[in-house]
């Protein structure tokens, strides 16, 4: 804790602005998408993307893991991907005292995992994730092993092409800081990148602008960005009031209440404040709670998202 304590907070700050910027080389706009990776990552929390292909989403992960100095491994989920083959297994190996058993670990230890189409996995697989994303360790054979830290997990799924997929269980999804929706881009964005990739240029190297060492500092100065204590008692009654809400049938849990406070002091940090206002409550709460509660059958009927509802909680 001493060598994180001696980094300065304005220059913490200013690391994390350098990986949006370095982020920005190869990623044309997405900037509230790249914000709240950010904001997970400040969190140490784990982080699920829906898009509709061909966004950038893999793009986007990888180019996070790399302005970041951690180690990034991917795995990409098919319904014949068995929980070893993400967390690893023994092996018998030849050694000098004759054969012994070896773990042989898997994808799962790295910093950054990209969970590449979550939903094509099959729950006993998902599951395997399960005890990495919220305990930090991997159980196999008996024994238990550490993840390294930091350490996330970053999803991604299709929310069009159903068939052959397995939905999250609820318990997984709720493992998630955040529900990130990708949308496509505007005219210029789109007309910037077929000029930059379709023309004949590669993707823009990048330069590695926040060491392992101040990432681990932000996140502990993130813990201690002060917060008003009206502004968490109102942040905390939009979640219990989505246990109250007709339109909604099973509302979110306290995990909400605590993410949604942790991710609004991410955002306070990442814009270079000292405390964190009401604004950064009504931009974090719909990726924090959209995936955590479950519209009323009649709402869904009626064409309502759940960002439509929680807008509405935040306006009353």
């Amino acid at each position: 804790m001493s060598d994180q304590t001696e980094l300065r907070i304005d220059d913490l700050q200013s690391s994390v602005a350098d990986v949006i910027d370095e982020i920005g080389k190869r990623i044309i706009g997405h900037e509230d998408v790249i914000e709240r990776l950010l904001v997970c990552i400040l969190c140490d929390g784990n982080a699920l993307l829906e898009s509709n292909p061909g966004l950038g989403k893999t793009t986007l992960v990888r180019a996070l893991a790399e302005a970041t100095d951690l180690e990034f491994s991917r795995i990409q989920n098919t319904p014949d991907l068995m929980p070893t083959d993400i967390t690893g297994t023994e092996i018998i190996r030849e050694s000098a005292n004759g054969r012994e058993f070896v773990f042989e670990r898997g994808p799962v230890f790295a910093n950054v995992v990209l969970a590449d189409e979550i939903n094509r996995a099959t729950p006993k697989t998902q599951a395997a994730l399960l005890e990495a994303m919220q305990e930090k360790q991997v159980t196999a054979a008996g024994h238990t092993y550490d993840l390294p830290q930091p350490f996330f997990v970053l999803a991604t799924q299709n929310p069009i092409d159903q068939g052959g997929t397995y939905p999250l269980p609820e318990a997984q999804t709720d493992r998630f800081l955040m529900k990130i929706l990708v949308q496509y881009p505007g005219f210029e964005e789109e007309r910037t990148i077929v000029k930059q990739y379709a023309e004949g240029a590669g993707l823009p190297d990048l330069d590695r602008v926040l060491p392992r060492k101040h990432l681990l500092a932000a996140q502990n100065l993130v813990k201690q960005v002060p917060i008003a204590d009206d502004i968490r008692d109102r942040a905390i009654d939009v979640v219990r009031r989505t246990r109250d809400d007709d339109a909604i049938e099973f509302g979110a849990s306290p995990r909400a209440s605590m993410a949604l406070v942790r991710a609004a002091k991410a955002r306070a940090f990442i814009h270079g404040r000292s405390h964190v206002s009401w604004d950064d409550v009504m931009m974090m709460a719909p990726p924090v709670l959209r995936h955590r509660i479950i519209l009323d059958f009649r709402t869904e009927r009626e064409g309502q998202t759940p960002d439509d509802v929680i807008a509405r909680l935040l306006d009353d």
